[in-house]
């Protein structure tokens, strides 16, 4: 299986009424969790890459180099997309050389005219090498890997207009954040949502800052068409937690347990767990 476009991946989604998890990548052990609990879990699956996480990885090419290995040395079947997360222009540009197979341009704190000239010219240069676009209205709220949202909620006039460039998917800020949630978070703006899904011809909604949101709050979302939800906090938090436990039990100075690979081990695996539950509250297991 090569990669693919998210195109048909999120019209299905958008149409049976679950969603496909993005989740972002940082590295080896990530990219191989994710397909491997992919794969396990038989769903579509999207990895995110960040631009900082990219130039982490040595830069587009090897990312996808990396995945394209991975695929055929893993045996992985499922439909897999590999996604620009939260670009700039020049960097969707980039991508989209690169060999991605989808790109998001966050023109979000453009002017709205801006963000839908910068919009349709990244639709345009993606289109042509089937490549699927995410565009952005409003803003997540929170930090994520060196971009910042003030948290604005996203007008369902210009998410029709966004719309209407021809992207694949739309993001809108509907109180979302990244990173994990404060205590007095107010929940998402679901009259918002519902409201943009109305307006916008059953474009594929995506829904920023997975983590930390209540299950029900996600599987009312998706009512909604809320078709793509985006996870990496999430994983981040699990990974730290099993490395921590695996060298405060001094597992590192017992044999070659000091070796990366055994180091990083129970790392991996709970990644793996946390994406198959991702998969199954998001109802994309068994949709590949």
């Amino acid at each position: 299986m090569k990669i693919v476009s998210a195109e048909t991946m999120l019209k299905n989604a958008r149409k049976d009424g679950y969603a496909v998890g993005q989740f972002n990548i940082n590295n080896l052990e990530w990219t191989k969790a994710i397909l491997t609990a992919a794969q396990a879990k038989q769903s579509p699956v999207i990895l995110g890459v960040s631009e900082g996480a990219a130039k982490y990885m040595v830069g587009y090419k090897t990312v996808v180099n990396m995945v394209e290995g991975m695929l055929e040395a893993l045996n992985i079947t499922v439909p897999v997309a590999i996604h620009l997360d939260h670009g700039s222009y020049e960097g969707a540009l980039e991508c989209i050389e690169a060999g991605f197979s989808s790109v998001m341009f966050d023109g979000s704190h453009y002017p709205i005219d801006e963000n839908l000239a910068k919009t349709k010219a990244i639709v345009a240069k993606a289109k042509a090498k089937g490549i699927s676009v995410e565009a952005e209205v409003g803003s997540i709220g929170g930090e994520e890997d060196g971009v910042t949202g003030a948290g604005e909620i996203a007008d369902p006039e210009e998410c029709r207009r966004i719309a209407a460039t021809g992207i694949t998917m739309l993001a809108a800020g509907i109180g979302n954040i990244h990173g994990t949630y404060p205590d007095n978070w107010e929940g998402l703006r679901l009259d918002v949502l519902k409201e943009i899904g109305e307006t916008t011809d059953r474009i594929p909604l995506v829904l920023h800052g997975g983590t930390g949101i209540p299950d029900a709050m996600v599987t009312e979302a998706i009512s909604y068409g809320v078709s793509k939800i985006n996870v990496n906090t999430e994983c981040q938090l699990v990974f730290a937690a099993a490395t921590r436990q695996y060298i405060e039990a001094g597992k590192d100075k017992v044999g070659k347990g000091f070796d990366p690979r055994k180091l990083l081990k129970p790392g991996y695996e709970a990644i793996i767990r946390v994406v198959q539950e991702k998969m199954d509250l998001f109802g994309s297991s068994n949709k590949a």
